[in-house]
C-alpha cells in the first residue's frame, strides 16, 4: 500500500525546524522594543501579541518595552499643544510630560497588556518609575554644535531589575513604558524607548534585544541600494554610525549599548511583517540585521538567533 499523503505535513516540518532554537533559547530572557507600524496597525498589534505569548509558552522570558510617539503627538494636538522636535528628540515641557505619562501608561500600555492578556493572565504593566526600575538624568540636545535645553528628556543612568525579575520568575510578561525618575525623585523624564530597551536588556543580561522598526534592517548603501546587512560586529557598526539616517541612530546605538553590556545579540527587525519575531527566533533564515560582539565566530553568531 502507498503511504497516505497528509496535507498537514508541512506544518510538522515547520515545527521541527524550530526545535533547535526552542532548545537553545529555553529559559532565556528576550527584551523586545515595540514600536513603528506595529504600534498603530490593528493586525500587526494582534500578531505581535500572539508572538510574545508564543515566546512565553515556548519557554522564553519575554520583556516588552514601548514608547508611543504617534499617540503622544495625536493627544497633544487634541489638547492644542505643539509638538516640537530638536535633534530628533521631542521637546518635553512639564505640560507635555503630563501628556506623555498619561498616553504611555494609560493608553498604549493598557492596550498592549489587554492584547496579551486575551491569551491568558500573563502581562503586567509598569513604567520605568515603578519600583525605581529606571533612573535618569536630564539630557541635552546638540543642535549645530550648540547645547540646547529640550526639557524633561532623560538618559537612563541606572536600572533596578528586581521587580522585572520577580515578574519573570512568576511567569508574567512585563510591559514597560519608557518613563524614568531622577535619582532625587524630583523629576520625571521622557526616555527614548530604544535607549530604555537597550539599557534594560543589558541590566537583565538578556539573551537578545529585538528592536521593531519600519524598515527591513540596516541598509548597506541607502538610498543607492536596498540590500540589508544581515550581520555585523560592534566595531563594524561603530564605523557606520556617523553616516546613518537620524531615525536609525538611536536603534543602532541601542544595539551597540546592549551588546557591549553583555547581551549576546541585538537585532533590528521589520515590524511591518506579521509574526516577524517568530520568523527571527524560530526559523533558519531569520530576518533583519543582527549585531554581535567583536570576535564572535560565524558559528556563534548563527547559533544565537537564527
Amino acid at each position: 500500500m502507498s503511504t497516505r499523503k497528509h496535507t498537514a505535513l508541512p506544518k510538522a516540518r515547520t515545527l521541527i525546524e524550530a526545535l533547535p532554537w526552542l532548545t537553545r533559547h529555553h529559559g532565556k530572557t528576550v527584551v523586545i522594543k515595540f514600536g513603528g507600524n506595529a504600534m498603530v496597525d490593528e493586525e500587526l498589534k494582534a500578531a505581535f501579541a500572539q508572538d510574545v505569548v508564543f515566546l512565553r509558552h515556548a519557554g522564553l522570558r519575554p520583556v516588552v518595552v514601548h514608547g508611543g510617539g504617534p499617540q503622544i503627538s495625536a493627544q497633544l494636538e487634541k489638547l492644542g499643544l505643539t509638538s516640537e522636535f530638536r535633534a530628533g528628540l521631542r521637546v518635553t515641557t512639564p505640560e507635555t510630560m503630563d501628556v506623555v505619562r498619561m498616553v504611555l501608561a494609560g493608553q498604549v500600555q493598557r492596550e498592549l497588556v489587554g492584547l496579551l492578556n486575551r491569551h491568558g493572565a500573563l502581562a503586567v504593566g509598569m513604567t520605568g518609575e515603578d519600583a525605581h526600575l529606571m533612573t535618569a538624568t536630564k539630557r541635552w540636545a546638540d543642535v549645530d554644535g550648540e547645547r540646547v535645553d529640550i526639557g524633561r528628556v532623560g538618559d537612563v543612568t541606572a536600572i533596578e531589575t528586581g521587580a522585572v525579575r520577580a515578574l519573570l520568575d512568576d511567569g508574567r510578561i512585563p510591559v514597560i513604558s519608557s518613563i524614568a525618575r531622577s535619582a532625587d525623585d524630583h523629576h520625571v523624564y521622557n526616555v527614548n524607548a530604544d535607549t530604555a530597551a537597550a539599557a534594560l536588556a543589558a541590566a537583565l543580561k538578556a539573551e537578545t534585544l529585538m528592536v521593531l522598526t519600519d524598515v527591513e534592517g540596516l541598509y548597506a548603501d541607502w538610498p543607492h541600494s536596498d540590500d540589508v546587512i544581515s550581520k555585523l560586529t560592534v566595531s563594524e557598526l561603530e564605523k557606520l554610525l556617523p553616516g546613518l539616517a537620524s531615525g536609525m541612530v538611536p536603534k543602532m546605538e541601542g544595539c551597540l549599548h546592549a551588546v557591549r553590556g553583555g547581551v549576546r545579540t541585538a537585532r533590528v527587525i521589520d515590524g511591518r511583517v506579521q509574526h516577524a519575531i517568530l520568523l527571527e527566533i524560530f526559523t533558519d533564515e531569520g530576518i533583519g540585521t543582527m549585531v554581535v560582539p567583536d570576535g564572535a565566530s560565524a558559528g556563534d553568531a548563527e547559533g544565537e538567533l537564527a
